[in-house]
């Protein structure tokens, strides 16, 4: 038998929250039944993971975005009275990390997304060291188009590309999710590609004048793999099932 607090150290001594600073309470979110036996992951938790997770009789949800969030003002209604109330009504256990799923060196959402993308990690950048900096591996680009039809194809949706300069991609940095606001610290790496989830208007004119190419791939497309990989280590170390659910998001 495993119990809610052996599960929660276990995520914890994995991912380490303590070390970040970050924009939400990581860890348990909102208190469950205290033995454990079934894991869901996914990516955030909206209604439909939640109904999803009931509907295979999963006893703890584990996500990359959670409930609560800062400047949120803790009334429970609405959308957020929806989503508490299966929970509560179901005895089902939420556990939430952002950033520390983000960062883990193997099985974080920046690590997976470049293990899928055939990039091999030589350095990191941003802000808490988010973002990975490396090189293709075992393939090469001959420039940005070829590397976004490579992106598209992993990823199985489609790429908004601003092209940098002409020539081949050698160096690539990504980050997964919103991190457009990495872009310009990626551009002074000397990167010829920059790979996120969401792009906003000053990227695309920063990409044209700095010859760096910018790939946004989608928000949700990006973060799939680091909630599936740590349910998934986590739940063999326990001897628990797990399952991740994908609800589709076009973001």
């Amino acid at each position: 038998m495993t119990e809610r607090h052996q599960l929660q150290s276990a995520f914890d001594a994995l991912l380490q929250p303590g070390q970040f600073k970050d924009y939400c309470p990581n860890g348990l979110q909102v208190e469950g039944r205290l033995e454990v036996r079934k894991i869901v992951s996914g990516v955030t938790a909206s209604l439909a993971l939640i109904e999803a997770a009931i509907a295979v009789q999963a006893d703890t949800i584990l996500v990359h975005h959670g409930l609560f969030w800062r400047g949120y003002d803790g009334r429970i209604t609405g959308w957020m009275r929806q989503r508490l109330a299966p929970l509560f009504a179901h005895n089902i256990n939420l556990f939430a990390y952002h950033l520390p799923l983000d960062a883990h060196a193997e099985l974080g959402n920046n690590a997976q997304l470049g293990l899928r993308l055939g990039l091999a990690v030589e350095g990191r950048f941003g802000d808490q060291q988010l973002g990975c900096l490396g090189v293709p591996v075992g393939r090469s680009f001959n420039d940005a188009r070829a590397l976004a039809v490579h992106v598209e194809s992993i990823l199985g949706r489609s790429v908004v590309l601003v092209p940098g300069k002409p020539g081949p991609i050698r160096r690539v940095a990504w980050c997964s999710g919103g991190a457009q606001s990495y872009f310009e610290e990626a551009i002074a790496a000397g990167v010829d590609a920059f790979i996120t989830g969401e792009i906003s208007e000053p990227q695309a004119h920063l990409a044209r004048e700095c010859g760096v190419a910018y790939l946004a791939c989608g928000h949700h497309a990006t973060e799939r793999y680091g909630a599936s990989a740590v349910g998934g280590s986590v739940a063999q170390q326990l001897g628990l099932e797990h399952v991740f659910i994908d609800i589709d998001n076009p973001a």
